[in-house]
């Protein structure tokens, strides 16, 4: 026997094999749809008997191995049933004549035999044959199970016979040697007659005995003889029976302990178990009170009778431990003859078979090793790929997957061997694929995303390499680009640096023909192989969306912002509430985008290749608003490490979008890789919201643009910086151009402003504007400017520098004591002495103090479209940086007295800081040149200031924090004022160039003084006539003069009394004073005038007279009394006008 049936199981031992095969040219669909339906009929019971009949029907068995169906019966051909196609009566003798020649392949054991034929009509098919069965039709044939059951009980019939006929003790007659087909020319020219001889017949008659015993359901029947052929057989050392006999009574002990059959998903009979009766399954296992039955004890039916008597005694049945011992010793009898091989490879896998069921998977393990070294004949392929594909299946049965998926993998490359003229590379990809689960090997990436590497890589990347062949080879390119993409997704990590080149280039030789997808690809057995996205090429660490450019990020407008609370709930504070509002924003993010903007996401990505990776067409994957990704294509260096990438999109409506993950084409490979999917990636939120649209504005100016970037506190981000440098005190306009340079009208527009980094002081308005011209040209549509001017006005203090006032007090410039008919006029000249020999910059001549500079951010809060009606707006800001240069400098302020009481004359030093000549003019003055470097004093005559405007009341102070500060404030206002009124202005007429001068911060306490009006105001009258500055009054000699004296009190409180004496004198202009006048000027009345209390803003008068004697210039010195009103009083408030009298001769004797 050379082929063996890897299918065996030891319950086939007790079946009866019948061979159904087709006659001349049946179809192929035709001939199995007859077999499956012949094949249901596997088991029937005996009829006036609890026995159960169980048949194994085959298509094809080898002849030769019908030759050892002595040696075991089951293996004997007993029935043949064949199926023809005969569609005329004259092709009916000649198909008989096929049946009967197919009869004689198998005649020398058949017990009987079967025609069907199908497709003959007529007479033939009427007639009534036992042998013979007609049916119209393949359909048309109803009867055919009854017919195969008909059948079966004949069989048994013969069974049975043969059975009491080899069971029967014929005294006398010689008992035939049974052998197998090798043993026959062994056993030529034996002695017949020796006991030796005697008992091996006896031997194997008995084994074959017990062989039909079981076939025929009599399972204890055959253990009793078993046993006895084991005896015997043992005492004659005729092993090879021997073997058999012990397998028998394995066979039949397994039958017993196993009635659910041995087979499993491979063997015939679990059906067949499973659907057999339970009391039939309790009828068929009398092995439960089986017992030794002595020899004598038999009779020509076999056994006695009547076994009660014998229940009790010892089993004849083996305990499951020892049914694998005898399987051990049988199998070793089997391998002492090599004509066997195929027996004991059918008995290694019996043993198998009942171990798996036990659960001994090691010793299972060893049968299997041992069946996989028993040489067998020269095998075909096609052999070979059974025999390894059933050790596959074994070895997976007993657990030993990766054993058994090696086998598999064997039987697969046996698909294709050399030798094999039509390779089978379906079969061989079919089994590949059946290896996975051995090697822990999935199609599915996901089963690699989580945890720890399972399995052995390198086995597994050898078999992935060896499925892209195999599907290569098939005609199917998709399926080799999906398994080289899996290749290279979950096992980037275990390839080397060659290995992962090799691969890619191979990948992208593919994915030229047939580019690779996210689809499923169903494979012709229903499989499906799931999308490989590739997530590690590149690898992303991390996903963030990126919130919009500050000046584009949509702001909501306050009046709105108490609508959107999100609570309603009556507690100032609930943990509920907190916990909800904590999860809302781990899954929101707390900005928003804004509809039809470019919006970006930015990853952080990481090139694990060790070449140049090109990442084409990555784009992101979203839910949610209709979004449209702009794809990019970056290039990213070997092993760059992190690296930033920014994914863009614009989203096209209002409402929340989700960012599921992004796409990209990668080798030729198109992936959708989704975040939720990769391991380890960090994420901030991937929810947004999307406002409606708003409009953008964009601005330019007529200034160049700042390399100064401002840095402003609130940390907000300014757009543009531009710059311009400016003389202190100088003006400029800066025209600004705003453009919308969106898709919705601007409709709304708000400007501010606020200074930042500020060192020094700074008077006036920095910058100014007028929104109403620029307002006017509102709504601005898209693609649309308008303008808008600013006005930037410089103006610093002009006050000199610590540094600059040393150097003009040491170069002799002083203030005191100098004629205001002497204007002073100096050049600054540097000193040697007491100076480096190489000043520093800062105080070279010309040079003098740091630039300074002014930043001011211009805002711009505007808004439009639908986004405005939600309530959002935009700022948009304007970096403005100013650097001042010096113009001039007032280096020295004081005050002179004028001729009038209500006038006083201010003395400015001005000193050129630039290095251009300068003009500088006041009010009512002439323009004064200035040299560069250069300081000029200039006088102007101003009217003295009332000051009465400023806060002095205890509820005006109120609203300063301290005094100090209200002094300062008081002090700002009234430089103001004089600032007003005095007019200063500068120009450089080589830079066409101009400005003011202000002395707002100039000014101290002390000039500020000089420069108010006292609170009481003198006013002297001369009949008539009010003298003050250089007003002489005339009268004439001998005429009483009328003197009046009147007083104002502006101050806030009452004043007076006063007495005030007049005393007049005469000046003779070298320093004399005379005032012995008794005799020239005599009083009408008192020469003391006095004044009641004045109470505020009124005022009182009193009136005198003096008479003239003789002609000439007379002054009036009035005084007041030191009494105790006066000394309460600041002594300038007692500042009353000089009085110039000229007398002159009465008109006619001028006349005369």
């Amino acid at each position: 026997m050379s082929v063996p049936d890897y299918m065996q199981c030891a319950e086939d031992h007790q079946t009866l094999l019948v061979v159904v095969q087709p006659v001349g040219i049946v179809p192929e669909e035709s001939f199995f749809k007859i077999y499956k339906r012949i094949s249901t009929v596997s088991q029937i019971n005996v009829r006036d008997s609890q026995r159960v009949l169980y048949i194994r029907y085959r298509h094809h068995y080898p002849p030769e191995n019908n030759e050892w169906g002595d040696f075991q019966t089951h293996r004997k051909v007993v029935g043949l049933i064949t199926i023809t196609d005969c569609s005329s009566a004259k092709d009916w003798p000649q198909t008989f004549e096929k049946f009967h020649i197919q009869k004689e392949i198998y005649g020398s054991t058949l017990y009987d035999s079967r025609l069907f034929v199908f497709g003959l009509q007529g007479d033939i098919a009427e007639q009534s044959r036992t042998d013979v069965a007609f049916y119209p039709s393949y359909d048309e044939c109803e009867n055919v199970e009854k017919r195969i059951e008909d059948f079966i009980e004949s069989l048994f019939i013969v069974l049975e016979s043969k059975r009491l006929d080899r069971a029967t003790d014929k005294s006398g007659d010689k008992i035939p040697l049974l052998c197998v087909p090798f043993e026959k020319k062994d056993f030529v020219g034996l002695d017949t007659d020796s006991r030796h001889y005697k008992k091996r017949c006896q031997g194997r008659m008995r084994k074959h005995v017990g062989d039909l015993c079981l076939q025929a359901g009599m399972l204890q029947d055959s253990l009793v003889h078993y046993h006895m052929a084991v005896e015997l057989l043992r005492s004659v050392n005729d092993f090879l029976w021997l073997g058999a006999a012990l397998e028998g009574l394995c066979s039949a002990s397994v039958i017993y302990h196993y009635p659910g059959g041995t087979g499993g998903k491979i063997g015939p009979r679990r059906a067949q178990g499973s659907s057999l009766p339970a009391e039939a399954g309790n009828r068929h296992r009398p092995g439960a009170q089986e017992v030794l039955i002595d020899p004598g004890a038999l009779t020509s039916n076999g056994i006695n009778a009547d076994t009660s008597t014998e229940i009790g005694r010892a089993k004849n049945c083996l305990s499951p431990e020892d049914i694998i011992d005898k399987y051990k010793e049988a199998i070793s009898y089997y391998s002492k003859y090599k004509n066997a091989g195929v027996i004991e490879l059918e008995a290694c896998v019996k043993a198998v078979r009942v171990l798996a069921i036990q659960k001994r998977s090691m010793e299972a393990s060893e049968f299997l090793q041992n069946a996989v070294y028993i040489n067998l004949r020269q095998l075909s392929e096609e052999e070979k790929i059974q025999r390894y594909s059933i050790l596959s299946e074994l070895y997976e049965r007993i657990g030993f997957h990766r054993k058994s998926a090696f086998f598999k993998r064997v039987a697969a490359m046996q698909c294709v061997a050399p030798s094999i003229t039509e390779p089978g590379w379906r079969a061989c990809y079919k089994l590949l694929l059946e290896t996975l689960p051995g090697y822990s090997l999935s199609l599915d990436p996901k089963d690699f995303s989580k945890g720890t590497h399972r399995g052995w890589a390198a086995v597994q990347m050898r078999l992935l390499h060896e499925l892209v062949y195999a599907s290569r080879r098939m005609g199917n390119p998709a399926l080799s680009v999906r398994h080289l993409s899996f290749l290279l997704q979950t096992m980037l990590d275990f390839l080397s640096d060659q290995e992962k080149k090799d691969v890619t280039q191979s990948l992208e030789n593919y994915t030229s023909k047939c580019p690779g997808t996210m689809e499923f690809i169903t494979l012709p057995d229903g499989l499906k192989l799931p999308p490989v996205p590739f997530t590690k090429l590149p690898i992303v660490r991390s996903v963030k969306l990126l919130n919009l450019p500050v000046s584009l990020r949509p702001q909501k407008m306050k009046s709105l912002l108490g609508q959107n609370m999100s609570t309603k709930s009556p507690f100032i504070y609930s943990p509920i509430i907190a916990h909800n509002r904590g999860e809302e924003r781990s899954k929101k993010i707390d900005f928003q985008w804004v509809q039809g903007d470019v919006c970006e996401v930015q990853l952080m990505v990481y090139n694990p290749m060790p070449f140049e990776l090109r990442v084409e067409n990555m784009g992101l994957l979203t839910t949610g608003v209709e979004f449209e990704s702009l794809p990019a294509a970056l290039s990213l260096p070997a092993e760059s490490g992190l690296y930033p990438v920014t994914l863009v999109g614009v989203p096209q409506s209002a409402g929340q979008i989700t960012i599921n993950g992004y796409h990209t084409s990668v080798f030729g490979v198109y992936s959708d890789c989704l975040l939720d999917k990769l391991p380890g990636i960090k994420t901030s939120g991937c929810t947004v919201e999307v406002i409606p649209a708003l409009p953008r504005l964009q601005i330019s100016t007529s200034l160049p643009r700042s390399a100064h970037t401002l840095q402003p506190s609130s940390g907000d981000e300014i757009t543009t910086n531009v710059s311009v440098q400016l003389y202190n005190g100088e003006t400029q306009q800066l025209i600004i151009k705003l453009e919308n340079i969106g898709t919705e009208p601007l409709e709304k527009l708000e400007v501010t402003s606020k200074m930042v980094n500020t060192k020094g002081k700074l008077f006036g308005d920095f910058l100014s504007w007028n929104l109403e011209d620029t307002l006017s040209q509102f709504p601005l549509k898209p693609g649309k400017i308008a303008t808008f001017t600013v006005n930037i006005k410089v103006k610093l203090d002009f006050s000199c520098q610590e540094n600059l006032l040393q150097d003009l007090s040491d170069d002799g410039i002083s203030v005191t004591g100098l004629p205001l008919s002497s204007p002073f006029r100096q050049v600054i000249k540097p000193r040697v002495e007491n100076k480096p020999i190489n000043p520093p910059e800062t105080t070279k001549v010309g040079d003098f103090g740091n630039l300074k500079t002014l930043d001011a951010i211009l805002n711009f809060k505007y808004s439009g479209g639908p986004g405005h009606v939600d309530g959002y707006y935009r700022n948009l800001s304007l970096g403005l940086h100013v650097e001042v240069e010096p113009s001039v400098f007032f280096t020295r302020v004081n005050t002179l007295p004028a001729t009038s009481t209500r006038q006083c004359h201010l003395l400015l030093d001005v000193f050129n800081a630039t290095e251009h000549e300068l003009t500088i003019s006041a009010k009512n003055n002439e323009d004064l040149i200035l040299h560069a470097a250069e300081c000029q004093r200039m006088a102007i005559q101003v009217d003295k200031f009332s000051f009465e405007s400023y806060p002095d009341s205890p509820g005006e102070r109120a609203q300063f924090t301290n005094l100090k500060q209200l002094e300062e404030e008081r002090q700002q206002a009234k430089g103001l004022e004089i600032n007003s009124k005095l007019d200063i202005l500068w120009k450089i007429p080589s830079l066409k160039r101009e400005g003011e001068a202000s002395v707002e911060g100039v000014l101290n306490q002390l000039v500020l003084e000089h420069l108010q009006l006292a609170p009481l105001q003198w006013d002297v009258s001369v009949e008539g006539k009010l003298c003050d500055c250089d007003i002489i009054a005339d009268c004439k000699v001998g005429d009483p003069v009328q003197l009046e004296v009147k007083l104002t009190n502006l101050s806030k409180h009452n004043v007076g009394p006063f007495a005030l004496t007049v005393i007049p004198y005469q000046d003779y202009q070298n320093g004399v004073h005379n005032y012995e006048l008794d005799d020239a000027i005599t009083f009408v009345g008192s020469n003391t005038f006095y004044i009641d209390t004045v109470k505020p803003t009124e005022n009182s008068v009193c009136i005198g007279a003096l008479l003239f004697l003789y002609t000439g210039d007379f002054y009036l010195n009035i005084k007041f009394h030191e009494d105790n009103s006066s000394r309460e009083l600041p002594l300038s408030w007692f500042c009353l006008p000089s009085v110039h009298i000229r007398a002159v001769e009465p008109v006619t004797q001028t006349n005369l």
